[in-house]
């Protein structure tokens, strides 16, 4: 099976900030300073919960080296207000679930530290996560990789069965199939078969578009060698098959109004394990691999990774490191999954974590797909790129204004030229 394949993506307010140096701090950082750190979690409860576990074991044996946690702070997107904080010498010592999209924007502004560089760095990150090379910047680790969420089909088992599928195997891993199922879930009075987001975000490709190119391709990204790849009979047959939901009504093009698996409006999503508590007493939910043209076994999907980043206004960078091996140790990262059902970006996870697997079955597929991910290329301009890209498949694939063919000559074009400033 194939390993991930994962880099990093500018995130969008990073592209802004880009050419800004960092902000001055309170004092001189230091890769060997000691003493009191801050860092930031996610505002997801698992993870909080899991975030203040660990900070509170690590400050019971490490009295002179507190750690203090906060939730990262309100923005638009937590990729603006770590910005901020970089341009303002304000960032904290470690932020935990960094978007690989946001680490060359980062880097570029000079907001984090060279983790190579610290005792040991590339040792722990590459034995810890093992194939993880793709996610260095020329040869050094900005970020620890940290966390993955495979994109794979979630579906209501009982909608399922009403519709006459059979819940424990769909048989829908191919796109004739996959259409075939979706037909009957609506035949058989449900609003919709699937619902991935209409709206315009440059994001949104990696939850309807992406994880099937990928998919199809066997792991290629959008741009590979400088150069769009998606104008092809793959990027065509892709974006067929998606217009096929939206032109049969399969799946609605304005956006949902409230949580459509929950509501029983729709019968499936495009998910990541992230997603399994959510419908824990409301859907009884099963998961299948994205489809592709010839039902290929574990095709390569969207790895949706976060990553751990320690930010350069950091006074006391040998704490943070100690810190950050810490909370990512083998224990750590148990408690994690525990908590979370997230999966921690390390080797062997069914084997480690056997017990953990064993009593939750559901996590299973995840843990396995997690061997078969790709991520979002390394590429300049990235954002504008996919926010080109989203541009041009809106109207042609969600609405049906444009043709498939100049989408994808004019997003390709675009794109194009954006990659290559």
């Amino acid at each position: 099976m194939k390993k991930i394949r994962a880099v990093a993506l500018i995130g969008a307010v990073a592209l802004v900030a880009t050419g800004c140096s960092a902000g001055g701090g309170g004092g001189e950082a230091s890769a060997d300073g000691t003493g009191a750190i801050d860092i930031w979690l996610s505002n997801n409860e698992q993870e909080l919960a899991w975030g203040t576990a660990v900070v509170d074991a690590w400050n019971a044996e490490n009295p002179d080296q507190q750690v203090t946690a906060q939730e990262i702070p309100a923005g638009s997107s937590s990729e603006e207000a770590i910005t901020a904080a970089i341009t303002a010498g304000t960032a904290p010592c470690l932020v935990y679930n960094v978007a690989p999209a946001a680490v060359s924007g980062w880097v570029k502004q000079g907001g984090l530290v060279d983790l190579s560089t610290l005792d040991g760095g590339s040792d722990y990150i590459t034995e810890r996560g093992g194939d993880v090379e793709a996610y260095a910047s020329d040869g050094s680790f900005y970020q620890l990789p940290w966390k993955s969420n495979p994109v794979m089909v979630m579906y209501n088992k009982a909608l399922f069965e009403a519709a006459g599928i059979d819940p424990e195997d769909p048989q829908m891993n191919t796109y004739d199939a996959f259409l075939e199922g979706s037909r009957a879930i609506v035949d058989s009075g449900v609003q919709s078969a699937i619902w991935p987001a209409p709206t315009s975000e440059f994001y949104q490709p990696w939850f309807d578009f992406y994880p099937l190119y990928l998919a199809e391709t066997n792991g290629t990204m959008l741009v590979e060698d400088g150069k769009s790849t998606f104008d092809s009979d793959a990027g065509r047959s892709v974006a067929e098959f998606w217009k096929t939901f939206y032109d049969e009504k399969l799946a609605p093009n304005e956006a949902s109004t409230d949580d459509a698996m929950s509501a029983g409006t729709t019968a499936m999503q495009l998910a990541g394990p992230w997603a399994i508590p959510t419908y824990a007493d409301t859907v009884d939910v099963g998961f299948m691999q994205v489809p592709t043209s010839d039902g290929r076994e574990m095709p390569i999907t969207f790895a949706d990774s976060k990553s751990v980043g320690m930010f350069t206004a950091c006074e006391n960078q040998g704490t943070a490191w100690e810190f950050l091996q810490f909370s990512t140790n083998e224990e750590n990262d148990g408690q994690f999954l525990e908590l979370t059902g997230q999966m921690p970006m390390r080797t062997d996870l069914l084997g480690t974590y056997g017990e953990y697997f064993d009593a939750n079955p559901n996590y299973v597929a995840f843990a396995e797909q997690t061997e078969a991910t790709a991520d979002v290329p390394s590429v300049q301009n990235s954002v504008e790129a996919w926010q080109a890209f989203r541009d041009e498949y809106s109207p042609a694939v969600i609405f049906g204004t444009e043709s498939v063919d100049d989408f994808l000559g004019n997003a390709s074009t675009k794109i194009d030229e954006l990659v290559a400033e």
